[in-house]
């Protein structure tokens, strides 16, 4: 993604791993759009702290992060009952974030590697070796994924198109280029001119605060509107179509995503505005049949409460703040993948 900083131009990942000294790099999404900073992780608890307070943040990017960790562990921990311990490392990265699904895809995908190469479960320097290159396989295979997100969703994209997107789906989220955000990425890079309307996002504001940052940083004219504005640009005509982000999809097509994602579908839907879901592959959890059964990420009421350090509401109230929403099927027109736009009752035959 492109960073201007002090009038240069530089281009950055959000998530990267240093692998011979065994630390992470990273921007601190929590700094942002206000300070720039590249933080460094050099254990995998600082890792998993990070992604728990949303340092770092974003489906694909957490599991590229926790990939990096679990190389980390495999440094780290003790070298008797190697495994156990790493398993008990893997443990802490996992409890980190319940609902997005390439966390857990991540970090069992690199624990299957190491047990299924010879000696590797007892030998923590053939593990090491093993999480570092799958780990940053990984990190590779996500990026060229979202690329490539970014060049189907295009196909979707007229020249002066205005299209809604919510919370942050770019390379913040996703190592680079984004889901929701490459196919408009791509669309700037060919010569089309696009307009983006920013849901601010409540309560964290990644709308606000980091798909503007990156749309600000690539050129791209946008406006951020409140939340609960979207219907008004709808009803009048302003809104051509959606894209959104995934943090999981089940079987049947169903998309768990940020909170508030499941209204603007609604009001998409009765607007007869397109609505698409932009994600990789391993978003997708085969094991969960409906979006029901996707669990969903209740955090602490003071993101409600409280703005900028100031508490906004009286005291002796008190909020609720579940993270994610499930958006059905019914109210998506595409899911744009790695290998295409798919119908969300075709994914279900990606199983096989």
């Amino acid at each position: 993604m492109k960073v201007k900083i002090n009038n240069k131009v530089e281009n950055y990942r959000s998530v990267w791993f240093e692998s011979a000294s065994g630390i992470i790099k990273a921007i601190n999404q929590n700094k942002l759009p206000r300070e720039f900073e590249i933080i460094e992780l050099k254990t995998y608890t600082e890792t998993a702290n990070a992604i728990k307070i949303m340092t770092i943040r974003g489906a694909p990017a957490i599991g590229v992060t926790a990939g990096f960790g679990i190389a980390q562990a495999c440094m780290q921990v003790p070298k008797q009952n190697f495994i156990h311990y790493l398993e008990k490392a893997a443990d802490i990265l996992k409890s980190t974030r319940p609902t997005a699904v390439d966390l857990f895809y991540v970090i069992d995908r690199i624990l299957n590697k190491i047990k299924d190469t010879d000696n590797a479960a007892e030998d923590n320097e053939k593990a090491t070796e093993i999480s570092i290159s799958e780990a940053q396989k990984i990190g590779y295979e996500t990026v060229d994924a979202c690329k490539k997100i970014g060049e189907f969703g295009n196909e979707v994209l007229k020249n002066n198109s205005k299209i809604l997107t919510h919370c942050n789906a770019g390379a913040l989220a996703c190592v680079d280029f984004g889901t929701a955000l490459s196919p408009i990425r791509i669309a700037k890079y060919t010569g089309k001119e696009i307009f983006v309307f920013v849901d601010e996002t409540r309560p964290r504001l990644q709308g606000a605060k980091l798909t503007a940052w990156e749309l600000l940083n690539e050129g791209i004219e946008h406006r951020i509107i409140a939340d609960n504005a979207t219907g008004y640009f709808m009803q009048k005509g302003e809104i051509d179509l959606c894209i959104v982000g995934a943090d999981r999809i089940a079987l049947n097509g169903d998309v768990a995503n940020k909170i508030g994602t499941y209204e603007k579908a609604v009001l998409a839907k009765e607007n007869n505005i397109p609505f698409y879901v932009a994600a990789p592959l391993s978003t997708i959890d085969f094991n969960i049949k409906v979006g029901g059964e996707i669990p969903i990420e209740e955090r602490s009421e003071d993101e409600v409460l409280i703005v900028n350090d100031k508490r906004i509401a009286p005291i002796g109230s008190h909020a609720l703040n579940p993270a994610f929403d499930v958006t059905p099927a019914k109210y998506i027109t595409g899911i744009i993948t790695e290998i295409g736009i798919l119908k969300p009752d075709e994914i279900y035959k990606l199983k096989k």
